[in-house]
């Protein structure tokens, strides 16, 4: 695995493993014990629970567009938000997420805390877009 040097470096590279579906590279991405906040509100927490909610995303086999809106580090920790879009065929879906993650002892950066539908209600999340039938496996 590469090591990201930035926390912003994270974004671009699960939008780059997620658009040649590398779902190896996506968990890659997070610390051993690092939650990931369901389109329903229910946490996915470790490696395979985190696997297999994304590997049911990755099955919508669509295009993710991502824009950094802010990074804050303090420290060892980093706050960051990114818009993110995901196209599959005519459909698409979009939101704002909230994420922490932190340096770690190689000087990369990992995923603690992820919340990739946080501008939006659990119930909406989970409803709409490509990956609503799969997202919340």
């Amino acid at each position: 695995m590469t090591t990201v040097s930035t926390p912003q470096g994270l974004h671009a590279a699960f939008e780059a493993a997620f658009n040649r579906q590398d779902l190896e590279a996506l968990v890659a991405l997070y610390e051993p014990d690092a939650v990931m906040a369901q389109p329903d509100g229910s946490l996915a927490t470790g490696p395979d629970a985190i696997r297999q909610h994304l590997a049911g995303v990755l099955g919508a086999n669509g295009h993710m567009a991502v824009r950094t809106r802010y990074v804050i580090e303090s420290g060892e920790l980093a706050l960051l938000s990114l818009e993110w879009k995901l196209t599959a065929g005519d459909e698409a879906m979009s939101a704002v997420t909230a994420e922490v993650a932190r340096r770690q002892p190689d000087g990369g950066w990992l995923y603690v805390l992820d919340h990739p539908f946080a501008s939006r209600e659990p119930d909406a999340a989970a409803a709409s877009g490509p990956a609503a039938a799969s997202a919340g496996s």
